[in-house]
């Protein structure tokens, strides 16, 4: 096995720049400003070796050991140390407490621990979830913060030979149960070389970052943990409830350092736009910032001018922001475009794009540029025939390099099936075999990529084929909040509802009452005027009813099942 690039950069950031400020963790729960604790680059090397010892007591190389510990310093240490252990990470997100987290137990029962690295403040709460089904050996659990971790060991730990796999990264399942994605030390390498050519070709390169991003998810994982370490530089990071309970503290830690790096999905930049104050910007200054990378889920155009416009006053420039496109399953990164300007958004007929040709235009669906694809390799092909399709027309995004995951934990069928695609009398220079099946519609335009949703989530309304995504983004730019589009069987039909979340203002009943009538009209009229959709029925909930995964994306299957039961609560 090739030892892992991550530890090896690691033992020489504690070994040349031992003092220096590796990762600060700012706990907003014992402070409302904050207050920070930081480990150095010697101290985080120390603390992962010792736990790594505690590991290797309890599990044999190739094991998987779980991380269920809230975001912090001891969940970065947890995951380094499983892997100097040699063992599989599995990173998680911790359960509610009193709630019954079935993602939680299907990945457990999927990955079956060895060990379950946790704290002792979510001890309680992770225990329930210890037994397995059925019977079987019940994991260790170790309570990072309960270790003398800082602890010198007197001579030098002998490391052991692990496995290829480095960790294993759930999908959060917005159409199936949760799979793991292997994720090699060899995925990771090449991936991060990826994502060094794609985000900085001139190699102007962060001085620091900042993450608020769940470490159980792709992005938040190689942002907040695996790209500090890689590229040196220090990170800041706080916990996604921080975030969401004051979007302002994300802000104000990106004007606090230099150079720095940031991400966040297309719902945050909506959510800092409107919760943060003049008082929150005052003498703030956001001309520092290099990139804040847009991903995760639909770029919205309307959203991101929106948030340039919030922080122009604190000198934003608009050039750093970065729209991406990447999966679990190609360990993160495949396109973005180049830098040197703002986000480039182009118009499409709406309806030639339903039937599956992509026609530029001069006022229609905006979609935005992820660049040409340079690596990994990306080509567009049909869903049904596997052969190609050329630039202009509609097919299954496909991707082929060394970061592409080599399939699912223990799921050969489906990995055959995801991961072993072979594309039809493929075109000179393109290999024929060995191709990830994204899942994710797009297409080619004058070499640029550009995405339309997924396959599974086509709503066929008459007939007609429609992208969920910009039914969605139109209703987003009336309702400024989250949107579901779903398909529903009417006796034989398939009509379209939509579920909007919005909340009850106004000083009187009737004055609530227009306000929502007016809500759902224009709702109604401007899905009509865009996309020539008739609306059968919208259906205005409150803010956080809609169902999403992990990363922020609707979970229309959900949706589906909900409104047919009636578990929608109206708020009409």
């Amino acid at each position: 096995m090739t030892e892992s690039s991550l530890l090896i950069v690691l033992r020489e950031r504690a070994s040349l720049q031992p003092n220096h400020p590796a990762f600060t963790f700012y706990d907003y729960e014992r402070d409302w400003d904050g207050v920070a604790e930081t480990a150095t680059w010697a101290q985080l090397h120390r603390r992962s070796q010792q736990l790594a010892c505690e590991i290797e007591a309890c599990a044999s190389a190739g094991d998987r050991v779980v991380i269920l510990a809230p975001q912090s310093l001891e969940y970065v240490v947890a995951f380094l140390a499983a892997l100097e252990a040699g063992v599989i990470a599995v990173p998680l997100s911790v359960p509610l407490a009193g709630v019954h987290d079935e993602r939680i137990s299907a990945v457990l029962r999927d990955a079956s621990p060895t060990v379950i690295l946790t704290t002792a403040a979510v001890s309680d709460t992770v225990t329930p979830y210890l037994v397995p089904d059925g019977g079987g050996a019940v994991p260790s659990v170790i309570e990072v913060d309960s270790l003398d971790v800082d602890a010198h060991r007197s001579g030098r730990r002998r490391r052991r030979r692990g496995t290829e796999i480095a960790y294993l990264q759930y999908t959060s399942g917005s159409t199936r149960t949760p799979a793991g994605v292997a994720v090699t030390h060899k995925n990771l390498a090449a991936n991060w070389k990826q994502i060094i050519a794609g985000y900085l070709p001139d190699y102007r390169m962060p001085r620091s970052a900042v993450s608020w991003l769940p470490f159980y998810h792709d992005m938040g994982l190689m942002l907040g943990v695996c790209a500090g370490v890689l590229g040196g530089w220090p990170t800041a990071i706080l916990s996604p409830t921080s975030f969401l309970v004051r979007p302002a503290r994300w802000i104000q830690l990106l004007a606090r350092y230099p150079q720095v790096l940031s991400a966040a999905p297309n719902f945050a930049f909506e959510l800092a736009a409107a919760r943060t104050t003049d008082d929150d910007l005052a003498g703030l200054d956001l001309s520092d910032v290099l990139y804040i990378l847009s991903g995760a889920e639909r770029v919205n155009e309307t959203t991101l001018e929106r948030f340039l416009r919030r922080f122009a006053r604190a000198n934003l420039p608009a050039s750093v922001l970065r729209p991406s496109y990447g999966l679990a399953e190609a360990t993160l990164f495949v396109a973005t475009h180049p830098p040197g300007g703002p986000p480039e958004f182009v118009h499409f007929d709406p309806r030639k794009l339903a039937a599956g040709h992509a026609e530029r235009c001069a006022d229609g669906t905006p979609l935005v540029s992820y660049g040409v694809p340079q690596s990994p390799t990306v080509r567009i092909v049909d869903p049904d025939t596997a052969t190609e399709r050329p630039g202009g027309v509609v097919g299954e995004i496909w991707v082929r390099g060394d970061n592409v995951s080599p399939g699912y934990w223990c799921r050969p069928a489906d990995t055959e099936q995801t991961f072993g695609a072979t594309i039809a009398d493929p075109t000179p220079g393109t290999p024929g075999q060995g191709w990830l099946r994204t899942g994710d519609l797009g297409f080619l335009s004058e070499g640029e990529l550009f995405i339309v949703g997924r396959i599974k989530d086509i709503l066929i309304v008459r007939g007609r084929n429609h992208y969920p995504d910009d039914i969605e983004s139109t209703i987003q730019e009336i309702s400024r909040g989250r949107a579901a589009a779903i398909a529903v069987i009417d006796d034989i039909t398939e009509t379209l509802a939509v579920i909007v979340e919005t909340k009850r203002r106004g000083q009187s009943d009737g004055e609530i009452a227009e306000r929502l009538r007016d809500l759902r009209e224009g709702v109604v009229s401007a899905v009509s005027n865009a996309h020539g959709v008739r609306i059968e029925d919208v259906v205005l909930v409150a803010p956080g009813s809609i169902p999403i995964t992990t990363s922020g994306k609707v979970r229309r299957a959900a949706c589906v099942e909900l409104y047919r039961t009636g578990g929608f609560a109206r708020v009409d």
